[in-house]
């Protein structure tokens, strides 16, 4: 086939199934992971400067500056396995060193992330979490003391995971040293794929848990702010019936809160919207874990439901408010709509009332002044004719008086009717010229 008729995409979407693969891990060992992201506005960061981080790091440990065109990128630093990967909104570190410390959990372990270069990231640190993974005892239970010793009882969770092949505790509580624990312990015989998977599966649930919480604060920033709206909008739409309160008055008072409900809804979407996104990739590492419960403790699905879920529903809950705010206010804007196009309507048939009385005096005023030019006319007209005739009605020996009262009503009917003449004609004009 011509490989022109190939899709361009088609080999890179592809290639980004296998992208990304799972380590592949032995016990004993050990996992450090770090996520940064920038505070505001992480989706358009430069992304050169994440590149140029983690140029830094190789640098550091004699590795050649890496390729991160596909966004991934993985190297041997001494002996630590490194993998990074850039997302839409943070970039992770993660680094895979056999065996685990003699001190459980001890900082040093992270060794391979120095302090200094750390502080320097171009984001904050977001996530941070260190997890040991070791051989499971012939008896299970014989790792109760371990797990006590390293998690607060209280909040720990501890499950078997992917058919009993492999337990896996935490308390998700930030250590001294400022990291996340999990301890997982697996079967003898366990393959290193299925470990490496459980190991990211957890490094995953905790990151976008992280990532999705931030919608909480949000959520409270939001919340806080329709608190003082939602009085502000009630009363806006409860003054629409007094009459004394001016359209144009109550218009500027909603506009002003619908601009800033539409700030707040353009402000706080994209987080919203990825607290959803996150928040289902939680849920979906959690199922495929396949938990079960280990000896009466509290399991992974327990844990969010009590501790997790909660902020999610708050959030989701600042989100429909919102909404049901910005719809309150449109229905409001529509009665306000309504409102003054009654009004508009009521003012328009006053004028029209008024044009009616002006247009009906004006008729009249007509009538008055043809009647009195009917007059008018008829008295100049019969003066002529007077001057006119006379000399002629002298001979036949007709008065003056009397050929004046004789003239006066002939030329009274001759003018009114030449005028209802020129006004039929006028008026058949006008018709003609609508047509």
């Amino acid at each position: 086939m011509d490989p022109s008729d190939e899709h361009p995409q088609r080999y890179n979407l592809v290639n980004e199934l296998h992208a990304r693969p799972s380590p592949r891990l032995t016990a004993p060992c050990t996992a450090v992971f770090l996520a940064f992201k920038e505070p505001h506005d992480a989706a358009n960061r430069d992304r050169s400067r994440d590149t140029e981080h983690l140029s830094d790091l190789c640098h550091r440990h004699g590795v050649p500056r890496p390729d991160t065109s596909a966004g991934h990128f993985a190297a041997q630093l001494g002996r630590y396995e490194l993998r990074w990967e850039s997302h839409t909104e943070f970039v992770t570190y993660a680094a895979f060193t056999p065996g685990v410390p003699q001190r459980p959990f001890d900082p040093a372990a992270a060794e391979v992330f120095p302090e200094d270069w750390q502080r320097a990231a171009p984001g904050k640190r977001l996530t941070a979490v260190m997890i040991q993974v070791e051989t499971l005892p012939e008896e299970p239970e014989e790792i109760m003391p371990k797990l006590n010793q390293w998690f607060a009882r209280d909040s720990m969770a501890a499950v078997w995971v992917l058919e009993e092949s492999a337990i896996v505790a935490g308390d998700f509580r930030i250590d001294p040293a400022g990291f996340m624990r999990f301890a997982v312990f697996v079967r003898p015989g366990v393959g290193p794929g299925r470990i490496g998977r459980t190991v990211q599966r957890i490094l995953e649930l905790e990151t976008y848990r992280s990532m999705s919480m931030l919608g909480l604060g949000r959520a409270r920033d939001l919340t806080q702010q329709l608190n003082a709206l939602d009085p502000q909008l009630t009363r806006i739409v409860q003054g629409m019936s007094d009459d004394s309160r001016s359209p144009e008055t109550t218009l500027q008072d909603l506009l002003s809160v619908s601009s800033r409900l539409e700030a707040a809804a353009t402000q706080h979407s994209f987080r919203f919207g990825a607290t959803a996104a996150y928040e289902a990739i939680v849920m979906d590492r959690i199922k495929v874990l396949r938990e079960t419960r280990f000896m009466g403790r509290q399991m992974l699905t327990e844990f969010m439901a009590r501790r997790y879920a909660p902020a999610m529903r708050t959030a989701k809950s600042a989100e429909m408010r919102l909404k049901a705010l910005l719809d309150r206010t449109e229905r409001a804007g529509e009665l306000l709509r309504t409102r003054v196009d009654v009004q508009r309507s009521e003012q328009n048939q006053e004028v029209m009332r008024r044009m009616d009385r002006r247009a009906d005096l004006q008729l009249r005023l007509q009538h008055t002044v043809e009647g009195l030019s009917v007059f008018a006319i008829s008295y100049y007209a019969v003066g002529l004719l007077g001057y006119a005739l006379y000399p002629f009605a002298e001979k036949i020996g007709v008065e003056k008086g009397v050929l004046i009262a004789a003239l006066t009503p002939v030329v009274i009917l001759a003018v009114w009717y030449s005028m209802r003449r020129i006004k039929a004609r006028i008026h058949d004009e006008d018709d003609k010229s609508g047509h």
